[in-house]
């Protein structure tokens, strides 16, 4: 097999200008994720609100992401898949911008919900151009989507920090000045590609999730992302930290997850098989939170950023279970999972303040040990089901008409 990483034609770094800035504009797309993760108390303080109120940023945002998902291959199977980038960069430049004008939290959760339908339509088509536009087969391609999303789950909650220490406003207007550069770039340098032979119908991803592998892939990360998004949106409560140190924690946080996402991930899985490793690294996830919820503030730093390394394995083996486990088409395959998963991630935020409000600081760390351990449950019990993604784990990596799933 070729080295992706190699220099020579069709390698990683000798890509066309579209790739790379479909590419760029990956890596500010997933910077919006954690990009409020260090402002959240400032933001809370800014407008008065409590924390299960600024949660509501990520539940708005999520939620509308779910649902939309329903609708990026119906979109982008009628105009393309450069229009719909393009159409979806131009929601999160206008959102963003908007969110950062917000003088309350309701005004504040709407725009982040218009922000999330932007980023569906553009993550979820993202790979799928990049493939389109590569030069030398997926592989490199599929390499490349997966280190802008590493880069940009890292570089969100830094910039975050850096702007918004001047004010919590600020990162909304930078992710709206990098998204309208992403999408000059775009304009000028990818053309249209060709429209899959078969238009698909808002139903399909629905269909696709009476396979009962691509439902247990669903149903497992579901329950994994509550854990994932306990992490990352109720966290920087608990450590209370200026934006500067929070964003430096979730910065070595993201770095964790890109290096074992695109690097360690696939050789624990080449010596171990998938399903192993993804409830062995869901079970180490689970004791990592457990951790984190009654440690001292030092463990829970430690902790919080330990955890990177389990959602990054986590993250690619939920990926390719998603893409290889049915006979779906892949793009059609990949919206009905996140139409699941992502439902979790908009709930997580939700519930994890109101169980402390309602209990006490640990226990909504309690609840995401047992949602982790319920989704290496799911993989336990359905492994026959999951099994077949393991024997054809190759084909899963060089698909040419896949659309990735968000991995987180």
């Amino acid at each position: 097999m070729a080295d992706p990483f190699d220099a020579g034609a069709g390698g990683i770094l000798r890509q066309p200008k579209a790739v790379w800035a479909t590419a760029g504009a990956s890596v500010v797309a997933f910077m919006g994720i954690g990009l409020v993760d260090p402002i959240l108390p400032s933001i809370a303080q800014g407008l008065d609100a409590t924390a299960s109120q600024v949660s509501l940023l990520f539940t708005s945002y999520f939620l509308i992401t779910a649902v939309a998902m329903l609708l990026t291959g119906f979109v982008s199977s009628r105009i393309g898949g450069r229009r719909t980038l393009l159409l979806g960069l131009a929601f999160v430049v206008v959102f963003a911008g908007l969110a950062g004008t917000s003088g309350s939290v309701g005004e504040l959760v709407g725009f982040r919900a218009g922000w999330g339908l932007g980023n569906a339509l553009f993550v979820s088509t993202a790979l799928a151009v990049i493939v389109g536009a590569a030069a030398g087969g997926s592989a490199a391609a599929i390499l490349l989507y997966e280190s802008a999303l590493g880069l940009g789950m890292a570089c969100g909650p830094l910039l975050g920090a850096v702007l918004g220490n001047v004010s919590w406003r600020y990162p909304f207007f930078g992710t709206a000045t990098l998204m309208a550069i992403g999408f000059l770039c775009i304009t000028a340098f990818l053309k249209e590609q060709p429209k899959p032979a078969r238009k698909t119908s808002l139903l399909d991803p629905i269909r696709a999730l009476g396979h009962g592998g691509l439902a247990s892939a669903a149903a497992s990360a579901f329950f994994y992302n509550y854990t994932f998004f306990t992490v990352l949106a109720f966290t920087p409560f608990v450590l209370n930290m200026t934006p500067y140190k929070s964003g430096a924690v979730f910065f070595a946080w993201g770095l964790l997850l890109a290096v074992f996402s695109v690097v360690v991930a696939p050789r624990l899985q080449q010596r171990f098989g998938s399903l192993k490793v993804l409830g062995g690294s869901l079970v180490l996830l689970a004791v990592d939170v457990l951790v984190l919820g009654y440690g001292d503030h030092t463990t829970a730093v430690v902790c919080t950023i330990l955890s990177g390394a389990f959602i990054g394995v986590n993250n690619t083996v939920y990926t390719e279970l998603a893409l290889g486990v049915s006979d779906a088409p892949r793009p059609v395959a990949s919206a009905g999972y996140n139409f699941v998963r992502w439902f979790a991630a908009a709930a997580a935020p939700y519930f994890a303040p109101k169980i402390e409000e309602w209990t006490d600081i640990h226990v909504p760390f309690v609840v995401a040990a047992v949602t982790a351990l319920l989704g290496a449950l799911v993989v336990v019990v359905r492994r026959n089901a999951l099994t077949h993604e393991a024997e054809e784990l190759e084909t899963a990596h060089a698909t040419e008409d896949g659309v990735t799933v968000f991995a987180n």
